[in-house]
């Protein structure tokens, strides 16, 4: 189990989240949304120990993670980032088989046991076939696969994933989720994952915590936090959401243009969107019914 208790996360002096409470249990995806500057990845990163802990706990197995040694806590917690920096000359196994840094003691090498753990993760996520690749000569796609794989070669509890989907086609981003999801069920680990995108966040997250100015503004399963009044609220976006026709699970539709009216200098009413203000204005929208 992952749990946090009144914790205030930040960079420097600066506090950026703070009063955060949550408590994750195997077996489930957690997923954490909302708008750019909200707090998503420094949370991934605070449970990650990456930034500051200015007060509260953080808790992984009943442990605190700031009386963790690093190492130990690499073996505990694997962290999938954003756009990771890889080596382009390495072959795509040796970067896999770096996982297993954190298990070897000072000025030891892989041995047969490492290397039979990150082959078997290669498995795992379908990559042993780009084994002998360079880096350089991966997609996307492939290198997200890889960064997974890497991860679990650090057989973790704990898997943290930081916009898994960004810069990836919506092929690549099934891929990519639909491996998440059944690594956190067959191996029965703990997934937190922040996304942007809220059609993703409702078909593959079990929970989700919706951020907003650095706190926790609601929590529940997709069809409590993905209402049109919430994503009204926090985005300042006005949306559609209906059930999915095959699951029913929540689907956020957009319209453009509409976005919430702010007053301009002249104490009059403008589009935030400036070129659809014409289009706008003429235009009658239906009302958008909530989730139901």
């Amino acid at each position: 189990m992952v749990e946090l208790k009144g914790v205030n996360l930040g960079y420097d002096s600066k506090t950026v989240l703070s009063n955060i409470n949550l408590k994750v249990i195997a077996g489930k995806v957690l997923g954490i949304v909302g708008p750019n500057g909200s707090g998503k990845s420094t949370l991934i990163k605070g449970i990650s120990r990456l930034v500051n802990l200015f007060s509260g706990r953080i808790l992984v197995s009943g442990r605190e993670i700031r009386n963790i040694r690093r190492e130990e806590l690499a073996c505990l917690i694997a962290t999938v980032p954003q756009n990771p920096t890889l080596p382009e000359a390495f072959t795509a196994f040796e970067v896999v088989l770096m996982g297993r840094t954190p298990h070897l003691g000072f000025l030891r090498y892989e041995g047969e046991k490492d290397v039979t753990i990150a082959w078997e993760a290669m498995n795992a996520t379908k990559t042993q076939f780009l084994a002998e690749r360079r880096v350089g000569e991966l997609s996307g796609g492939e290198r997200q696969r890889l960064i997974i794989a890497r991860a679990l070669t650090q057989q973790p509890k704990v898997l943290l994933l930081d916009e898994p989907t960004a810069n990836l086609d919506i092929r690549h981003q099934i891929e990519a989720l639909d491996l998440v999801r059944s690594l956190c069920f067959e191996r029965d680990l703990i997934v937190i994952t922040a996304l942007h995108d809220l059609n993703l966040a409702a078909q593959y997250c079990d929970w989700l915590v919706m951020l907003n100015g650095g706190q926790i503004y609601t929590e529940g399963v997709p069809q409590d936090v993905l209402t049109v009044d919430n994503i009204k609220k926090i985005y300042g976006a006005g949306v559609c959401v209906y059930p999915h026709p095959i699951n029913k699970l929540p689907t956020t539709l957009i319209t453009a243009g509409d976005t919430h009216v702010q007053k301009g200098g002249n104490g009059k009413s403008q589009m935030r969107n400036t070129k659809q203000i014409t289009k706008a204005q003429n235009l009658q929208r239906p009302e958008c019914g909530d989730f139901v």
